[in-house]
């Protein structure tokens, strides 16, 4: 007995949630729109247009504590792999008088325990994980956020 009623509680449950997922697909699907816009998921679509890269710009101010630079002109063909990284020709330490490029910063010497390394931590080397180019372009979705108010202009 106890099986067997274990068997239609089961049932039950997936049928409501199979019911549930036809619903939202069928009622709600219609409004939703992705990025690749109306195309249907088998069709080709219309690729957006590739934005220019802002080439050689005063760096955006940042809007929240700890936030990333954001990087001022274009990493396009830019090689960062386990043994190059174009980032560091100009922004290591010993370049960075140099090229005139901001040196990176002190914290991407240390490793996740906070022991000072002589060289970049691999945990910071592959720059691109946490700084993207800033680029000129309206935004995918409304956004409504605001720095804090220690960062306001």
């Amino acid at each position: 007995m106890k099986k067997n009623s274990r068997n239609i509680i089961l049932a039950l449950v997936v049928g409501t949630v199979l019911g549930v997922l036809v619903f939202a697909s069928t009622a709600y699907g219609q409004d939703v729109v992705s990025l690749r816009g109306q195309a249907a998921l088998d069709a080709q679509s219309v690729p957006s247009e590739i934005t220019k890269s802002q080439t050689e710009v005063p760096p955006m101010k940042r809007v929240y504590v700890q936030q990333p630079p954001l990087i001022p002109h274009s990493i396009d063909g830019y090689k960062i792999d386990l043994r190059n990284n174009k980032c560091l020709i100009c922004h290591s330490w010993a370049n960075a008088k140099m090229s005139g490029a901001t040196k990176i910063s002190a914290t991407h010497f240390k490793d996740r325990d906070g022991v000072e390394l002589a060289d970049v931590s691999p945990r910071r080397y592959f720059c691109t994980q946490c700084h993207v180019s800033q680029e000129n372009v309206q935004p995918l979705v409304q956004n409504e956020f605001m720095p804090v108010k220690s960062l306001r202009k």
